[in-house]
């Protein structure tokens, strides 16, 4: 197995990873109050997006058999503010330390192989020689099933960092049931 960095993905390979998203992102669908779930066009348009590193794993045969996305230009994602993280963490952002770690795939076949691991100290390394910040969000659901938030922060046992919470964002349900009945 190898592991390269891709700015951008053929689209034989874009096809082949939307199919390992959407089953491993589609139980979100019904489990996380936020859409996970890109589209087939939110997700090429990603993977052709230079802004954004793709991490890949290549089986020895050469198949792409694992993806985590990477990306030090906040403006490349949607849904995160790169004013606010650049308001946080200001000498971070000046010296163009501030990345913004998306997902990660791995080909069913693959799991439990140790392709994971190898992508994120892959990962883990880069910031670590760059004294960056990486920031990530994990929905409630694969936080608590998962623990993705204290895997990540074990490793500051080996490691000069910390992870901490950037910010919360709370999703309310209000249940209207009628005028309330005098007892």
């Amino acid at each position: 197995m190898k592991i390269t960095i891709e700015r951008t993905m053929a689209p034989a390979d874009i096809d082949t990873f939307y199919g390992i998203y959407v089953t491993a992102f589609d139980p979100l669908r019904t489990r996380a109050a936020a859409r996970h779930l890109l589209s087939a066009q939110e997700f090429a348009a990603e993977m052709t997006d230079e802004r954004i590193e793709k991490y890949v794993a290549w089986s020895a045969e050469g198949q792409p058999i694992a993806l985590t996305t990477l990306t030090g230009d906040l403006a490349a994602v949607p849904w995160v503010s790169p004013d606010y993280y650049a308001a946080r963490y200001p000498e971070h952002f000046a010296r163009g330390a501030l990345f913004y770690l998306g997902y990660t795939l791995v080909h069913p076949d693959h799991e439990r192989h140790g392709v994971f691991a190898r992508i994120a100290a892959r990962i883990v390394r880069r910031c670590t020689e760059a004294r960056a910040v990486c920031a990530f969000d994990v929905c409630g659901h694969n936080d608590d099933v998962h623990q993705i938030g204290r895997s990540i922060a074990a490793l500051s046992r080996s490691l000069d960092m910390k992870v901490e919470t950037a910010d919360v964002q709370t999703y309310y349900a209000a249940v209207f049931n009628g005028p309330k009945v005098a007892a």
